[in-house]
């Protein structure tokens, strides 16, 4: 999910987001704090962290990138990790650098072919299998989706067809930021909540970005369970020690093969 985030962003904007890990940090801490703090249910603690990050992404999107769209793509790299040590330091000013845990929604533990998972678990798939089939219908079938579509095919040409490309580009901002707090908040009851939990996801984001195809919808989707797959496979029977090696070691090897990633289009 924060790979089709990342895959989104990029694909209207032309920016590799490097602040899209911390984007994803602050929407587990959204979540945590709306259902612990103000008691809200889990559901409802997503749905406030979605709303909430979506207009943060907006603003980001206004405020730090828009004004650097005619600009080298340096300029746009360096705003983006300035905005890491903003977002990182800044929570860890106001929350602490306490770890901490969002209770899960269901504690039921399920047994599939001798294999234990959690619900929680269970959950995380469903919501991104649910996700990516909504993405997809929503750039796809809807006027809006076609219009964020036509920007990013054809920026100019779509100006001159009177789509509003400013607006397009917070509205993209605004939903690739949403899918990160998507994915925080689920993840939360499973791994732990801290200032810079962002920032190894990130790095597999833009991993999976690249080998499935800068800007590849579908690429995303196929790189994520294909980098899933081979974590878990070498993981589980090699070693754990590697795993990262292995996974960079195929990024290097899918850009000699096919420098445009999996999936990605030749300019």
């Amino acid at each position: 999910m924060i790979a089709l985030g990342l895959t989104l962003i990029y694909g209207v904007l032309q920016i590799p987001n490097f602040s899209h890990g911390a984007l994803y940090m602050i929407g587990a801490y959204v979540a945590y704090f709306s259902i612990v703090s103000f008691g809200f249910p889990y559901w409802v603690g997503l749905i406030t962290s979605v709303i909430t990050l979506f207009c943060v992404g907006m603003f980001v999107e206004r405020v730090a990138f828009r004004p650097l769209y005619d600009k080298p793509l340096i300029n746009a790299f360096i705003v983006a990790v300035g905005l890491i040590l903003i977002f990182e330091n800044g929570a860890l000013a106001i929350w602490g650098p306490e770890f901490r845990r969002l209770p899960a929604p269901s504690s039921a533990v399920i047994e599939l072919s001798g294999a234990i998972i959690t619900m929680q678990r269970i959950i995380v798939i469903a919501a991104a299998l649910l996700l990516i089939a909504a993405v997809h219908f929503f750039v796809k079938k809807t006027r809006l989706g076609a219009a964020i579509e036509a920007t990013a095919q054809n920026r100019e040409g779509a100006q001159l067809m009177g789509i509003n490309v400013y607006l397009m580009g917070g509205i993209t901002f605004g939903i690739g930021t949403s899918l990160a707090a998507v994915a925080g908040v689920l993840i939360a009851p499973i791994f732990l909540i801290y200032p810079s939990m962002g920032v190894p996801v990130i790095g597999m984001a833009f991993v999976i970005m690249i080998v499935g195809g800068m800007g590849s919808f579908l690429g995303a989707v196929a790189g994520g369970y294909l980098i899933g797959l081979l974590e878990t496979l070498v993981s589980s029977y090699i070693t754990t020690y590697f795993t990262e090696v292995i996974l960079f070691g195929l990024l290097v090897v899918v850009l000699a093969i096919k420098p445009t990633g999996l999936f990605g289009k030749g300019h």
